[in-house]
């Protein structure tokens, strides 16, 4: 206990004197996002220094993915305290930087928990130019409590709601229920979380989704994204009847190329596909429409480095003329893939075409016994190409060990033989699987058709496999199951060949 203690006040002064606070891993940028965030947070003498300092680490982490401008997102924090007071305006910290800076900064102020103040203080702000708000945004409000108030909130709270503002309620204390449930947004599964000031990481990425639900509902912004392309959505302001969608997109270091396309006013998305990996595109939704004057929506949207293909090619159920080619990942960008074999050594090659939405084939007519090189080539949308190859080998023609069968040599102890195999075998590989005891490996020259097994105890049941060996690979192995009878019966073993 003693230990955990100590663990945790050294994490809230490593806090606290601003120094970094315990990696949480990065977490992927957020941007088509527009709206003001603002943090109502209970810096009251109700509040240990120590949840103080957890709360300010939640928030960060909260906002961290986020993009931060003008038209963007922008945050602002208000103090409850015995007077409320704004720690910075909205348009003060435009970058990840300085934010974070800013909230490792944030002192506790103390005093009394007058929250129903904050609350109409934050009205106040939230719609002032001097405080940085924007019009015409969407507006949230993120309170951390510990559950206490020292003032009425719910009228104040009441009118932030009707006004537009979404509220969203973080409780790490024993907050009375329906109290917060009628204080926050509805429904309340949504909006509202209680939750122990320790275990706030547990629902940072919960709460960020549903703020993304709120600050991205009412303009344009992509999902979906790929290396290739992504889906537009965008609020229904027009209709069939009222009007059409224009959409024109270009990359940032080239506008020159910019694209348009026209949509009817019933549609709220659209698919751009055939781009540029890693490239970043501006975007503009423009709302024709002969009733309503409606601003254009701007985003800017990157698309995702290229997914690589064939990433890997694997050789399987070779046979003396065939063998088994697949590869990995299958990608939407791939229009088809091009399969070159050819002996080595050698330079005869001959070609195979497989669609993009296949990820294997089988190669035939070979040499046996021969050694090939295989090269998978996958041919992207974009024209680009992306190659690998590996070495097949086919089997010797007839490479397969028969009749498989075993003589009692006395206790414990048995002889197993076998016919030859076909072609130029190198030799054979006899291995044991005992039921109690080691397994062993023999390897025998190509002459000797029988080895002799020991150590095999009466009642077991053991596997015996003999496989022949040719230069390329190993031939098709003969495996049997040999059981051993108890030493009082009078046939010490018998075998069965395994189905």
């Amino acid at each position: 206990m003693l230990a955990e203690t100590v663990l945790s006040l050294g994490l809230w002064l490593q806090f606290a004197v601003g120094q970094n606070t315990p990696e949480r891993g990065p977490q992927p940028s957020i941007s088509n996002s527009e709206g003001d965030l603002l943090f109502l947070l209970d810096s009251s003498g109700s509040v240990s220094y120590y949840e103080f300092s957890r709360v300010k680490a939640f928030m960060w982490d909260l906002v961290q993915p986020f993009t931060f401008g003008p038209k963007d997102v922008q945050t602002s924090i208000i103090h409850i305290s015995t007077t409320p007071t704004m720690e910075f305006p909205f348009d003060q910290y435009l970058s990840s930087g300085t934010l974070q800076q800013a909230i490792r900064d944030t002192q506790q102020l103390m005093g009394d928990t007058n929250t129903g103040k904050a609350l109409s203080y934050a009205k106040e702000k939230f719609f002032s130019d001097e405080a940085g708000a924007r019009p015409d945004v969407p507006k949230v409000l993120v309170w951390v409590t510990d559950g206490f108030s020292t003032d009425d909130i719910s009228e104040p709270m009441q009118l932030l709601k009707d006004m537009g503002v979404t509220v969203f309620i973080v409780s790490t204390g024993r907050g009375n229920y329906l109290e917060l449930s009628a204080a926050a947004s509805q429904p309340p599964e949504k909006h509202l979380h209680f939750v122990d000031v320790d275990d706030l990481p547990i629902i940072t990425k919960e709460l960020r989704d549903a703020i993304l639900d709120v600050i991205q509902a009412n303009r344009l912004h992509a999902v979906d994204i790929t290396s290739s392309g992504f889906r537009l959505m965008w609020p229904k302001l027009l209709s069939q009847e009222t009007g059409y969608y224009t959409l024109e997109y270009a990359p940032t270091d080239d506008l020159a190329r910019k694209r348009t396309n026209q949509v009817s006013g019933a549609h709220t998305s659209l698919v751009l596909s055939n781009l540029a990996p890693e490239t970043t595109y501006e975007v503009a939704l423009i709302p024709e429409s002969n009733v309503h004057y409606f601003p254009p929506q701007t985003t800017r949207v990157t698309t995702l480095a290229e997914e690589i293909s064939p990433v890997q090619v694997l050789i399987s159920e070779s046979g003396p003329h065939s063998f088994h080619v697949s590869w990995a990942p299958t990608l939407d960008s791939v229009i088809g893939y091009q399969i070159l074999y050819g002996p080595l050594p050698g330079n005869s090659v001959k070609l195979l075409e497989v669609d993009g939405k296949h990820n294997s084939t089988v190669v035939e007519n070979l040499a046996p016994n021969t050694t090939y090189l295989v090269t998978v080539t996958a041919i992207y949308k974009s024209g680009k190409e992306k190659s690998l190859s590996a070495k097949a080998c086919t089997q010797e023609e007839g490479s397969k060990v028969r009749h498989l069968r075993f003589e009692d040599m006395g206790p414990n102890t048995l002889k197993a033989s076998w016919d030859s195999a076909d072609g130029k075998v190198l030799g054979y590989r006899v291995r044991c699987r005992r039921q109690t005891g080691p397994s062993s490996v023999i390897s025998v020259s190509p002459q000797i058709h029988s080895v002799l097994l020991t150590d095999l105890a009466s009642g077991t049941t053991n596997k015996v496999c003999v496989k022949p060996m040719y230069k390329n690979q190993p031939g098709k192995g003969l495996c049997r199951m040999v059981h051993m009878q108890p030493a009082t019966d009078a046939q010490q073993y018998k075998h069965r060949q395994k189905a």
